[in-house]
């Protein structure tokens, strides 16, 4: 499905305080691709030079396999693919040293931003707890991005983690922060032909869809072999 994110850092503090509108119907803006959608091959070159705020990555930096995954908060197949496959991912080939993996957002919608700048908060002195928030959200998902009130239930979630009230609402109204998520999201998009939730670069081979493990060790094992 094609997405169009049209919303300034006006509109998102104005919204940010109302986002009870996010409520179920989240769960529909990223569509489920039942088989990965493979599209043309980019420069890898191209694909790694970092946003504005940096990125956040695990493994071997290098590694000779980079998977760049393109991620909305509020995507349930995103979330999904968290639970199911990016664990035996993680196992198999990032803690092994075959596969570098980054991580960008891609906000389908306001609390989607909301919850990748809470993530980027949570980590602004230890970069793992980047991914321990956002393992946080996939898992808890239904407790924060389909309900009535998803804000107080956020801002829970990330005072576990250490970001107290303050910080979380310092935390939503940093421009610099929108913006450098907002820059990540059109460059996908306008670059990268980006328009839906997850997609996949595998060493410069797209992929759509909530991908297996299978799925992906076709796109990876070709890189590692011999």
């Amino acid at each position: 499905m094609e997405f169009a994110l049209k919303i300034n850092r006006r509109e998102f503090c104005e919204r940010a305080g109302a986002l009870v509108l996010a409520g179920a119907a989240l769960g529909t803006l990223s569509p489920l691709f039942t088989q990965p959608a493979l599209a043309q091959v980019l420069s890898l070159a191209e694909l790694q030079a970092p946003g504005p705020l940096g990125e956040m990555s695990m493994g071997a930096d290098n590694a000779p396999v980079t998977i760049i995954e393109y991620a909305s908060m509020t995507c349930s197949h995103c979330a999904h693919f968290q639970e199911t496959t990016f664990p035996e991912l993680k196992k198999r080939y990032i803690d092994t040293g075959k596969v570098r993996y980054i991580l960008r957002e891609f906000p389908l919608d306001p609390l989607a931003s909301a919850g990748f700048m809470v993530s980027r908060c949570v980590a602004k002195d230890d970069k793992t707890k980047y991914f321990t928030m956002v393992d946080t959200l996939f898992a808890k998902q239904k407790e924060w991005a389909f309900v009535q009130k998803p804000l107080p239930a956020l801002k829970a979630l990330a005072k576990q983690v250490g970001l107290g009230d303050e910080a979380f609402e310092q935390c939503l109204a940093n421009q610099q922060m929108f913006d450098g998520v907002r820059a990540v999201l059109m460059r996908g998009s306008e670059k990268f032909g980006v328009n839906s939730t997850p997609t996949f670069f595998v060493n410069g081979k797209k992929l759509s869809g909530d991908l297996s493990i299978d799925d992906l060790e076709k796109a990876i094992q070709p890189f590692i072999k011999g």
